[in-house]
């Protein structure tokens, strides 16, 4: 199954929760410590166990595009370039 992760930059974040709302796994929380400089609770990634897939449902629904998704390659499928 494929691993991935997400970083919200909390500058462009405005609380709205969308992301949290289409979630597959369930992993995306606001972030109800912390507060942006413009106000709003920060989206944030809550996967302690790597469940992440890297789907980009919520970097999709994102309206302010807040959102990144990096998606891990297994080793076995990095290829290096041959000389």
């Amino acid at each position: 199954m494929a691993k991935g992760r997400i970083v919200v930059d909390e500058t462009l974040c405005k609380g709205c929760e969308l992301c949290t709302s289409v979630c597959p796994k369930d992993l995306i929380r606001m972030a109800m410590d912390r507060l942006t400089p413009k106000g709003y609770h920060p989206a944030m990634l809550v996967d302690p166990d790597g469940e992440c897939t890297g789907c980009a449902i919520c970097a999709v629904i994102c309206p302010d595009s807040a959102i990144t998704v990096y998606r891990l390659v297994p080793a076995e499928k990095v290829r290096t370039p041959t000389a």
